[in-house]
């Protein structure tokens, strides 16, 4: 990205989708068909570009909003960029959209007849998150991962052709687990943005204060805590994994990675011995690929 307030449209798409590179298993690895790959990243910017609204994270200069249509007077407001890509993503289904990442989402979206609930529910978590900053009980968090993670999963089912009832149901809880998982490794990031996504009543369960989340190490009771909610993890991505033999080939491949990602994710959060408040814990490519073998073969 310039950064200048200059930025062409293809700088602002390719400062998104260049994002991908740094994410915890890749987005659309080599070994997958080519078309498949050219729709996932499509999939993966328009994702990409609705979380980093929300988070604040655009590149500097405002491109992204004179694209969108915003006036500069309303480019800081997150809730009119999010109303305006909103609109920009209705374009995909009956017109032409303005933002280029949209403009390239939108042959996939023919391809692969995707719906446009799921890109809708990605706007709506996002949206949320400039209203709610707190969650009361367990259920209120999965409700928001029904909005913010579950949709991915979806999509790749459906970009992919092997959508049904029952893998469905399982890439939600396998969704739902990363989002957790990503929760807890970003603690400390997401308190700095006034958000706590550790649920209120555990908190209270374990006496934590949102006071001992910004200390730069964890004590036993937010240790304990974070061990609680890393299990619920371990539960669903076990309970997901059966998605992985239900499919075949290089797809088997990508969901296995997926799932891998989360438990060795899951295994760094416990190598830090539940102290995610220094920053987030990472696995290690070695793990990593021990995560893959273990799922591909169904041990997990």
């Amino acid at each position: 990205m310039t950064g200048t307030g200059t930025a062409r449209p293809v700088d602002a798409e390719r400062g998104t989708l260049d994002k991908a590179a740094g994410e915890n298993f890749p987005v659309a690895p080599f070994f997958l068909p080519r078309a498949w790959r050219t729709d996932l990243m499509a999939v993966y910017g328009f994702a990409r570009l609705v979380d980093d609204i929300g988070d604040g994270d655009l590149a500097p200069g405002g491109a992204d909003a004179r694209l969108l249509g915003v006036s500069p007077r309303a480019a800081d407001d997150r809730l009119v960029l999010l109303d305006a890509f909103e609109a920009d993503l209705r374009r995909v289904f009956d017109a032409t959209p303005r933002h280029p990442l949209l403009r390239r989402l939108q042959p996939t979206v023919r391809r692969c007849s995707l719906p446009p609930e799921p890109f809708l529910g990605l706007i709506a978590a996002n949206r949320q998150d400039q209203l709610v900053g707190r969650y009361e009980t367990y259920d209120d968090l999965l409700a928001y991962c029904e909005l913010s993670a579950n949709p991915v999963g979806r999509l790749v089912l459906a970009v992919t052709g092997t959508s049904t009832p029952e893998r469905i149901r399982r890439s939600d809880m396998i969704c739902t687990a990363l989002q957790i998982v990503e929760h807890l490794q970003d603690v400390a990031e997401d308190l700095g943005r006034d958000r706590v996504y550790l649920p209120a009543a555990d908190m209270k369960r374990f006496h934590v204060e949102e006071a001992d989340l910004a200390t730069n190490s964890a004590g036993a009771s937010v240790r304990a805590l974070i061990a609680y909610e890393a299990q619920r993890a371990r539960d669903l991505l076990n309970e997901g994994a059966p998605l992985v033999g239900s499919v075949h080939g290089r797809l088997k491949l990508l969901l296995a990675g997926f799932v891998a990602g989360g438990r060795a994710a899951v295994h760094a959060i416990a190598a830090a011995e539940y102290d995610v408040l220094p920053g987030p814990p990472k696995p290690g490519k070695l793990r990593l690929l021990r995560e893959v073998g273990v799922t591909l073969r169904g041990e997990g």
